[in-house]
């Protein structure tokens, strides 16, 4: 009788709105959908903002720079700083293939050889497993040093060789626990057990079963990869003394090196003549961060929709 006459009750009185459906299963106010825009937009703003100022400031007269600081729009439109930065633009052309082939073979080496290690270490019948884990966990906390890494190179033969370039970054630790815990939490055992059963071998069923299945932690480690490789100009400072092998971003390195010594004022005024009031110091700086950024710019668009996915499923569990 009481459960007729609740039924009863309840249908009688209204059904709650969207709104109020949300604030009875979240337990908070509903937020407005146009408040959410405006928020984001906000902080997309907020975002590119200091990149479309690195832009404006690279295309302002040097001299408007010093009077009035920096603007979003330029007080002065000028397009100086590139003309000096592209004075010799036969190196930087040089140097941008460099950069370019260098990303290419680091992150697709890389990447492979990252998953092929982290997929045995995913595995718990694996031999061992445990002692090779706490090996590549223990080079995230402890190195050689910088002497004996330069050694070992040089003892390799890697001098002043794109393989250098390639080498001292194809395995990240930080990558390999990644990808190991992506494919321990994701890919289901039973149906490797099924592959094997069906006669297929270890590699078969790397290639074949895992990688496909993998793509978004693929992407992940290839773009951190990619910006490893694209902004590393340490190892051309150590390993590359030929001008024709220096990366982009050590080119760029060396050129405000070399501007901020001419106008130290150490440079003798008689020998260094009136080159140093021509140099644009701060304008040539914007520029070049805008040459250096460019192709990671259209890279990550590409990833992007796999970038999230990747890195959480593959960091949530150890």
């Amino acid at each position: 009788m009481n459960a007729h006459v609740d039924a009863q009750v309840s249908a009688g009185r209204p059904k709650p709105g969207r709104a109020a459906k949300d604030r009875l299963d979240n337990g908070l106010p509903a937020v407005p959908n146009a408040l959410l825009i405006a928020v984001f937009a906000l902080l997309s703003l907020a975002c590119l903002y200091p990149l479309l100022l690195v832009v404006a400031v690279s295309f302002t007269d040097e001299q408007a720079i010093v009077t009035g600081g920096y603007s979003i729009i330029p007080a002065r439109f000028s397009l100086y700083a590139y003309r000096y930065l592209f004075e010799d633009a036969a190196q930087i052309f040089r140097s941008y293939g460099v950069s370019i082939l260098v990303t290419l073979i680091g992150t697709v080496s890389s990447t492979l050889l990252t998953a092929l290690l982290a997929f045995p270490l995913s595995r718990r019948e694996m031999p061992y497993r445990g002692a090779l884990a706490f090996g590549v966990f223990f080079t995230m906390l402890f190195s050689g040093g910088l002497v004996p890494w330069y050694l070992v190179y040089n003892a390799a033969g890697l001098n002043n060789t794109l393989w250098a370039l390639v080498v001292p970054h194809l395995v990240a630790p930080l990558n390999v626990i990644v990808m190991r815990t992506f494919f321990a939490n994701t890919i289901p055992q039973p149906l490797i057990e099924s592959a094997k059963i069906d006669g297929a071998g270890e590699f078969r069923i790397f290639a074949g079963i895992v990688l496909p299945l993998s793509s978004p932690v693929l992407a992940t480690v290839g773009l951190f990869q990619t910006l490893a490789y694209w902004n590393d100009w340490f190892t051309s400072s150590v390993f590359i003394s030929d001008n024709k092998l220096v990366s982009l971003q050590y080119l760029m390195y060396k050129t405000i090196y070399n501007i901020q010594y001419l106008n130290s004022g150490l440079v003798d005024a008689t020998v260094a003549g009136n080159a140093t009031a021509a140099i644009p110091t701060e304008t040539v700086r914007m520029a070049m961060a805008i040459v250096g950024i460019g192709p990671i710019v259209f890279v990550y668009p590409f990833l992007q929709k796999y970038f999230v996915k990747g890195l959480t499923v593959g960091a949530v569990k150890g």
